[in-house]
């Protein structure tokens, strides 16, 4: 039995430890990919914290990251269309008997020496493509992309709103001005976030905590207000601040999550103005492959989006470092 190296996360003790494990065999219609990069996410810090807790993993213990690129290092039985070799980025879930599962947290992930995935969760990825940038594709940008895009549905000139600018928030300013919103406005409390949104594409950004927000923002709009408000940021107090800066008819959409209640200060207000909040989760299947192909056509650049890169011995640092924005990282990569 062949063994490799695993971020292993036990959950009834939030305990992070980097072990020997079994190195997978891929089945029927599954590919084993050798890990080239695996991104680190706020989720993952969530997953060892114990805000989140997985739904639906069997056993007691799970190797943490949906963020994975690598090669295709073996194949299957039964498995088509794919050879060792072979370039690819893995989406960050599958479906198995009709439940969404998310990798890394309902089962193995990639923080690992390889990492086991069904065979039509795979992308293959262009040369152009670095595995750190491909890495963080599913999720920390496709994510955001299907906030946009699909939940939302952003059209060329809205005014937007987004609240968090951390790794999934980042990505959405530069996504909103690839989609061609305007005003982008970026709400944060940390300076350092800021400037990234400006830096990023944003129009204004601005401080939460600053007594004109609400007058600022009817200001950069024309005092229209926002057409759609996201929450990257997963915090209650967000949630009703991006309220108040919605115009009639707008929408918040929460992507951030959070284990705390969603409130409706006035409720009538509200109703009156017929605001809409929506949930969003991950991403359509062909969120990826849209990001991919966007990338490689140079009409999307993710190498601002790589802090640093880590060795796999080291995930437990980088998880500090995401949890106390040592640094200010946008996204942490892994490579075993």
């Amino acid at each position: 039995m062949e063994l490799m190296r695993a971020a292993r996360l036990h959950i009834p003790s939030r305990t992070l430890t980097i072990e020997d494990v079994p190195r997978p065999v891929p089945g029927p219609r599954q590919v084993l990919v050798k890990v080239g990069a695996a991104g680190v996410c706020l989720s993952d810090v969530h997953l060892i914290d114990g805000t989140l807790t997985p739904a639906h993993l069997r056993g007691e213990a799970v190797t943490l990251g949906h963020e994975v690129a690598g090669t295709i290092a073996e194949t299957g039985p039964e498995t088509t269309g794919w050879s060792t070799g072979q370039r690819v980025v893995l989406q960050a879930g599958d479906i198995r008997d009709g439940r969404v599962l998310t990798r890394g947290v309902d089962y193995d992930g990639g923080w690992a020496e390889y990492a086991l995935a069904s065979a039509d969760t795979l992308f293959e990825l262009p040369d152009s493509i670095p595995f750190e940038q491909a890495a963080i594709i599913p999720d920390a940008v496709s994510t955001p992309w299907g906030a946009i895009t699909t939940t939302a549905r952003v059209r060329p000139a809205q005014a937007v709103g987004v609240w968090g600018i951390g790794g999934l928030g980042v990505h959405a300013v530069q996504l909103l001005r690839a989609v061609g919103a305007y005003p982008i406005i970026a709400v944060d409390p940390a300076p350092a976030a800021r400037q990234r949104a400006l830096d990023f594409g944003a129009d204004l950004a601005l401080d939460p905590a600053g007594p004109q927000l609400r007058e600022q923002i009817l200001a950069a709009t024309g005092h229209r207000a926002l057409e759609v408000a996201f929450d990257f940021a997963g915090v209650p107090a967000v949630r009703e601040q991006a309220l108040t800066a919605l115009a009639p008819k707008g929408r918040l959409v929460l992507v951030g999550l959070t284990d705390k209640p969603l409130t409706v200060t006035d409720g009538t207000r509200f109703s009156y103005l017929q605001h809409q909040i929506l949930g969003h989760y991950g991403s359509a299947e062909d969120a990826v492959p849209q990001l991919i192909a966007l990338a490689d056509g140079g009409r999307l650049d993710f190498s601002r989006s790589i802090t640093d890169v880590l060795p796999l011995a080291d995930a437990g640092k980088a998880v500090r470092r995401l949890h106390t924005k040592e640094g200010a990282p946008i996204r942490l990569i892994l490579r075993p």
